[in-house]
């Protein structure tokens, strides 16, 4: 026999409640874990598990002539911790933060530390020429890479008649 919730006891509909909130919290509970983990499995290397999509820096891309500009916003990143390598085509950005607060008042102390680590990887468009050197600079936290393409990979117009 169905029972309207609405004609039900306080009582009932409390545990209607109840049942509602602890779904609720098992749902976000899943998706928070995908969200702080998404790369979590044991055959994957720890870099990866450690990073979150919230953490993941905003980065640009762009495809020039003879060159790719690469613009990520790494902000509270000291250029020290930058690990920056390029393998086959590929941009792998890593870096490490490290943020300490203190706050006392009379015979309270709390301090929190905050570290963490950025991990960001793209495929670059072209192909990049291994013996050029790649111009960087990082201002304000944001870090610019300027990769050379290889002489055949150069974009070329192409005029439509």
């Amino acid at each position: 026999m169905k029972k309207d919730i609405f004609k039900s006891s306080s009582n009932e509909q409390h545990d209607y409640v109840i049942a509602l909130q602890n779904l609720e919290h098992k749902v976000e509970s899943i998706f928070q874990r995908l969200l702080k983990n998404p790369f979590h499995h044991e055959n994957i290397p720890d870099y990866y598990s450690q990073c979150s999509l919230v953490d993941l820096p905003k980065m640009d891309v762009i495809d020039k002539d003879e060159e790719i500009l690469v613009k990520v916003e790494l902000p509270g990143v000291d250029k020290k911790d930058l690990d920056i390598s390029i393998t086959n085509n590929r941009l792998v950005i890593k870096a490490k933060t490290c943020r300490e607060e203190k706050e006392e008042s009379g015979d309270y102390l709390k301090q929190e530390i905050s570290k963490n680590e950025i991990y960001r990887s793209v495929s670059l468009s072209a192909d990049v020429d291994d013996d050029s050197e790649v111009k960087t600079s990082f201002k304000n936290g944001v870090l610019e890479l300027t990769i050379p393409k290889h002489k055949d990979s150069h974009r070329r117009r192409i005029k439509v008649e």
